[in-house]
């Protein structure tokens, strides 16, 4: 059966989904954008500061499902400009340790939800 997964420390949805779902041991989050989830307000502009807000909000849902980014086993991430790979990969990397980091795939695209500049789904595992 599955678990749908709420947390007031990462922002709500905006539109028909939750923040996260989990079945079983398995854990699949939304793409998490740079909205500060105290203020509900966009934070966009400087690229390291959007991705670490963008992973601090991924942090607090795998948190409320009683999850850490060690738990990760694979992550999307999506990008409006892929001259911004190094910035975003600086600070998404300072997440993981290099040994136990997950799959992923990186994926340049047209438009984000709001026009921001990344956006991060994971999948995790208990």
């Amino acid at each position: 059966m599955k678990k749908i997964i709420h947390t007031p420390n990462a922002p709500a949805p905006i539109g028909p989904y939750n923040q996260a779902v989990q079945l079983g041991d398995m854990l699949y989050t939304s793409g998490q954008i740079a909205i500060n989830p105290e203020t509900g307000e966009l934070e966009l502009g400087d690229i390291q500061h959007e991705t670490k807000l963008v992973m601090e909000n991924l942090k607090a849902v795998l948190a409320a499902a009683h999850m850490d980014f060690s738990h990760v086993i694979k992550s999307s991430i999506f990008v409006s400009d892929m001259n911004n790979f190094a910035s975003i990969n600086e600070v998404y990397g300072s997440y993981f340790n290099d040994e136990e980091a997950p799959a992923r795939e990186t994926v340049e695209v047209a438009n984000l939800p709001k026009f921001v500049n990344v956006e991060i789904s994971m999948i995790a595992s208990l």
